[in-house]
C-alpha cells in the first residue's frame, strides 16, 4: 500500500482480504483435505515416513499431498466462491468471520514486485510493461 493509504483503508483491506480468504479458501474442501490424522516424524523433515501401499511404498517427501482431481476441484470451487465474493463485497465483507486470532495481513513482497513493474508501465503510458522485459515481445 502506498503512502497515500490512510490507516483506516489498511484496516478496511486487512478486513477484507481476512474475510475472502477464510470464506472463499478456507472453508472449501481444502478443509477436507486437511482433515485426518497428520504423521509425526521424529527427525523433523519427515524423511523417517512412509506411506505403505499396496502397490509398495512412498517417502513422505515424495507423496503428493493432493490428487489432479482434488486440486482441480478445489481451484474450481475456489475461484467460484472469489467470483461471488467480489460480486458482492459490500455483503460478503460484512460476514462475521473467526479470523480474530489470525496474523495480520501483510503485503506479499514478490507479488509487489509485479505491483511496482505494472505502475511503472503505467506511468510511461504502458498499462501492464514491465521494465525487466523491455526487450520482450509482447504478446497478444
Amino acid at each position: 500500500m502506498t503512502d497515500a493509504v490512510t490507516a483506516k483503508d489498511r484496516r478496511d483491506a486487512e478486513r477484507l482480504a481476512l474475510s475472502l480468504v477464510e470464506i472463499c479458501v478456507r472453508n472449501t474442501q481444502l478443509e477436507t483435505l486437511h482433515a485426518g490424522t497428520s504423521p509425526r516424524s521424529k527427525c523433523g523433515d519427515f524423511s523417517d515416513v512412509t506411506v505403505v501401499t499396496p502397490y509398495g511404498d512412498i517417502a513422505w517427501t515424495d507423496l503428493s499431498r493432493i490428487s489432479d482431481e482434488e486440486m482441480k476441484a478445489l481451484m474450481i470451487e475456489v475461484v467460484d466462491r472469489v467470483f461471488t465474493f467480489v460480486s458482492f463485497p459490500e455483503v460478503m465483507a460484512g460476514l462475521r468471520t473467526s479470523t480474530g486470532r489470525w496474523d495480520r495481513p501483510r503485503l506479499d513482497e514478490n507479488l509487489m514486485k509485479t505491483v511496482r513493474r505494472r505502475q511503472a508501465g503505467s506511468e510511461t503510458g504502458e498499462p501492464g510493461a514491465d521494465p525487466d522485459r523491455a526487450d520482450m515481445p509482447r504478446s497478444i
